[in-house]
């Protein structure tokens, strides 16, 4: 009788083969990182909350003109106005700008404790109405205006419409139908 003997071959990864895959892994990550750049998706996210708070607070501002006998809410209280009248339940928090070192509007800005919503009135002859807007931050946004300057969402009431602008500082109200809106 003879003794069969069979070979078992086992087949492994070497150290140097994991590193190289580990690697390719991780250069991988990264380059997914920087297509996705989480800080930007950020940045639109935010912009998007800006762009829907302009928005209401600028139909509120219209509502709060029809119901007080065509009269625009005080630019100093417009914030406690709108909500002590109950044109809207509460005033929208206020949003961190984090990217492209934005700083905020400042005409009339609100809320006190994270100022990103402000708010112009036209008080001359021209009576070119309110407007209601904050800056925007994401590099989409910036990158529109930056030859002309700063990137605004914008309620115009002469107009009767949000929208974004470029403006070489806060805007102030305007006659209807002569600013361009980007979208």
């Amino acid at each position: 009788m003879h003794s069969q003997q069979t070979k078992t071959s086992f087949s492994a990864f070497t150290l140097i083969e994991l590193l190289i895959v580990i690697a390719i892994l991780g250069i991988l990550a990264i380059v997914v990182l920087i297509l996705i750049n989480p800080a930007e998706k950020f940045a639109q996210t935010r912009d998007t909350g800006r762009i829907t708070s302009v928005t209401q607070l600028g139909r509120a501002v219209q509502q709060y003109f029809i119901i007080h006998d065509e009269t625009y809410p005080d630019p100093l209280t417009w914030n406690d106005d709108l909500v002590g009248t109950g044109d809207i339940k509460n005033f929208p928090s206020g949003v961190e700008y984090l990217l492209n070192s934005v700083t905020p509007c400042t005409v009339n800005a609100a809320p006190s404790a994270r100022e990103t919503f402000c708010y112009d009135l036209d008080t001359s002859v021209n009576n070119y109405g309110s407007i209601v807007f904050s800056k925007l931050e994401s590099t989409r946004q910036v990158v529109r205006c930056s030859l002309i300057g700063d990137t605004y969402v914008v309620h115009s009431t002469a107009d009767g419409k949000t929208g974004i602008i470029c403006s070489n500082g806060d805007p102030s109200p305007w006659s209807s139908g002569t600013i361009s809106y980007l979208e």
